[in-house]
């Protein structure tokens, strides 16, 4: 009986990540029990894993074409598997099928994380073995010690809420129709079985469905992928969105996306795409390509909405919500992202790599049907979507209790208008967005002409009077208070001694270091000899991203 997944997909690592794959060249009982225990651990929930035999791996990758197995070891090695899975303690089974690839017989199994962790395998297959509990660390199953044999004991017989079974639910809400359509959509060999086997053996095979055969129940993600209407079991587990046409409220658009989860996604989607995003084409003068930009890149919303979707806690009665604003979306979900990720690491902008997963299955489907990607991909995905795009850097938010998760993707700047109300909460927000409008005027920039041009004019004369007042304030207080007059002073080339003595202040090395220094790093202002600092003919001289910041904050302030 085939397995749920599409077996070329797996082996080069596009559904499954390559520390969930462990790939053998040949039979090795012993590796081999390791590693189905260290999956069955699943300690950071990440859904337990695949051992294909049959197969080399090189630095963790499988090399291909495979070496094969011969028929006759297929049935031997299958039932030494029952007796593997025998040694493990509790009792653990995994899902064992055989395939043929590239004209080679291979074996492929699926280990799921358990229900009854933490489990222990034998050391070794000769007598007086001693007991460990085995763990994966990267590509490797390794005996748990100190934190992770801890974390692994306060994990015990603690499922996540998405593999859980639905009591109250049974095998008869979950569609056959929409189980097959998914089989048929990622590839799998299951699809083609599907319509000999009885529904109870599909539903177990695919893992959405648990318990006793008299009291087979389906699990929460079997009901959230494969039910027609999710929300009758877990409440309020849809997508909401809100198309805002004014800030006050009184303008706005409603619509639910309700079925499965699959579903709504690529619904949520295909109405953004069609009805929020919009394109700008630029014909660029000396350039054969025009540029193409939009007011919001599809893929950064499109990773956005599948990582809410994907770490959402289903247990709570609370929707996705999209708001669609004149200047920004936002994505919220809850609650908020699980440790070690935190409110001040997404406020520090830096790498993250989440260690534990709230939804191991969820993310499995999701992959599966190539609407996420794999772990840690999420923010880096996002990020490079705006740059691409020309639009501000995205922010991620949550508060000190990680009650929710908020995406933030502000409108690209060639998209503002007198009815887009655009806000600069901080020194980050300015200077992105000046840097933006930077780029776009060095795009069109004619020889020796270091003039702003007329459509960048026209993009800050619409800003909102709130928006200059707060671009004005956040130099103030976060650059400080001479940046205007220090900006009016270098119009032309100017020493800084003249300089200084124009702010009102001594030609010390700690004025420079206060009120210099910033606006050189921040690229308002420039050397007019920049490779020799203390050239004695140095001067200072306002550059473009300057002018544009003034003509933001306006020359009469």
């Amino acid at each position: 009986m085939a397995l749920p997944i599409n077996l070329d997909v797996l082996l080069h690592g596009h559904s499954i990540e390559w520390e969930r794959l462990e790939f053998k060249k040949g039979w090795n009982p012993e590796e081999i029990v390791h590693t189905i225990c260290a999956f069955a651990n699943d300690l950071h929930n990440w859904g337990g894993g695949y051992i294909i035999v049959g197969v080399e791996e090189k630095d963790g990758i499988a090399v291909l074409p495979p070496q094969g197995l011969s028929i006759a070891s297929l049935d031997k090695i299958q039932k030494e598997i029952v007796q593997l899975a025998h040694q493990l303690q509790p009792n653990y089974f995994p899902l064992v099928q055989p395939y043929k690839f590239q004209e080679k017989h291979i074996l492929v199994i699926w280990c799921p994380a358990g229900d009854n962790r933490p489990y222990t395998a034998p050391s070794t297959q000769g007598k007086g073995a001693q007991r460990h509990y085995y763990v994966r660390q990267t590509s490797n199953s390794i005996i748990a010690k100190g934190d992770q044999l801890r974390q692994l004991q306060e994990l015990t017989a603690r499922i996540p809420f998405d593999d859980r079974i639905h009591h109250t639910a049974k095998l008869t809400d979950l569609n056959l129709g929409l189980i097959q359509a998914y089989l048929n959509e990622i590839g799998s060999e299951l699809f083609n079985e599907s319509t000999s086997l009885s529904f109870s053996e599909l539903c177990l095979r695919m893992q959405i469905a648990k318990g006793p055969e008299e009291f087979l129940r389906p699990t929460n993600v079997g009901l959230l992928f494969f039910s027609k209407n999710p929300e009758n079991f877990m409440n309020r587990s849809w997508i909401e969105l809100v198309i805002r046409e004014d800030e006050d409220g009184k303008q706005f658009q409603e619509k639910y996306f309700k079925g499965s989860l699959n579903r709504q996604l690529t619904n949520a989607l295909a109405y953004l795409n069609t009805y929020v995003i919009k394109e700008s084409v630029t014909k660029i003068k000396g350039k054969a390509e025009a540029q193409r930009v939009y007011n919001y890149p599809f893929d950064a919303i499109e990773e956005a909405l599948a990582n809410a979707i994907y770490h959402k806690g289903y247990e709570l009665a609370k929707p996705i919500e999209i708001q669609v604003h004149v200047d920004r979306i936002e994505i919220l979900s809850f609650p908020g992202p699980v440790p070690p990720v935190n409110a001040q690491i997404l406020k520090e902008n830096k790498n993250i790599v989440a260690r534990d997963y709230r939804n191991r299955r969820i993310g499995d489907f999701l992959k599966e049907l190539h609407l996420t990607e794999g772990r840690g991909t999420g923010f880096p995905t996002i990020r490079n979507a705006m740059q691409l795009n020309g639009s501000p850097e995205p922010i991620f938010e949550t508060d000190e209790q990680s009650t929710y998760f908020l995406t933030v993707l502000h409108i690209n700047p060639l998209f503002v208008t007198s009815n887009t109300k655009i806000s600069f909460n901080n020194i980050s927000e300015l200077s992105h967005f000046i840097d933006q409008l930077n780029d776009q005027a060095n795009d069109q920039a004619k020889p020796n002409d270091n003039s702003i041009p007329q459509d960048i004019t026209i993009q800050i004369s619409q800003l909102s009077d709130q928006a200059n007042d707060q671009a004005l304030a956040v130099v103030n207080t976060e650059v400080h208070e001479k940046v205007i007059a220090t900006l009016k002073a270098v119009q032309r080339p100017i020493k800084r001694v003249e300089l200084m003595e124009k702010l009102g202040l001594s030609n010390h090395s700690t004025n420079r270091a206060k009120y210099l220094d910033p606006l050189l790093k921040l690229g308002w202002i420039t050397m007019t000899i920049p490779n020799t600092p203390t050239h004695q003919d140095q001067q200072y001289i306002l550059t473009l991203k300057g002018q544009i910041l003034l003509a933001i904050i306006g020359n009469d302030k």
